[in-house]
């Protein structure tokens, strides 16, 4: 053992496992995760890990492995954490003013995307291939922009844990999470 190795107490495991007949996300790879996140944050250094960062973190699914959903909670908290710092030093850098245009930006990019006619919002994958379920994704799509237009609730969490099915000749995932992403980073944004 190292020095490290046995200057840390032990900790319980800090998820429950999943059920018994179901995979969950590999626990070392969320614990060392986890650890390069709290250290990140500690360190206080700007851009040592971003908020993007962490909802792009996924792990290999196995059995024996954490819960999905606990672990996923808590990387939403994590990222909002991140999401909050990321704000001040953004603000402390560039002014209110310049903050409030570049995320003003962004969302008129990701409502312009999704004022366009039901159906046609995103590409299409083609019909052979599998995409997101165009009519889930357009009634989704929907409450996104009342969202950004007229203020409606929705909650960074609802967007992050929003899940489509898959039909033919459906939407681009890709571009879909693309945007998902870009909400959330409003979301965060404006706090």
């Amino acid at each position: 053992m190292t020095d490290t190795e046995t200057s840390r107490p032990a900790r319980s495991t800090p998820f429950p496992d999943a059920p018994r007949r179901k995979k969950g996300y590999e626990k070392r790879a969320v614990d060392t995760f986890l650890e390069k996140a709290r250290d990140a944050f500690e360190a206080d250094e700007p851009g040592a890990l971003r908020s993007t960062e962490v909802r792009e973190a996924s792990f290999p699914l196995v059995r024996g492995g954490y819960a999905i959903g606990p672990v996923d909670a808590a990387l939403g908290r994590v990222e909002d954490a991140f999401a909050a710092r990321e704000r001040e030093y953004a603000l402390s850098r560039l002014g209110a003013r310049a903050w409030v245009a570049e995320t003003r930006d962004t969302a008129q990019v990701v409502l312009d995307r999704l004022s366009r006619p039901r159906r046609a919002r995103f590409e299409r994958v083609g019909i052979l291939n599998f995409g997101y379920a165009v009519d889930e994704v357009d009634i989704v799509a929907d409450r996104i922009s009342r969202y950004l237009s007229a203020g409606d609730p929705v909650t960074a969490e609802q967007v992050r844990s929003v899940a489509f099915r898959v039909e033919r000749n459906g939407y681009r995932e890709a571009q879909v999470d693309a945007v998902l992403d870009a909400v959330v980073e409003v979301m965060l944004a404006i706090g």
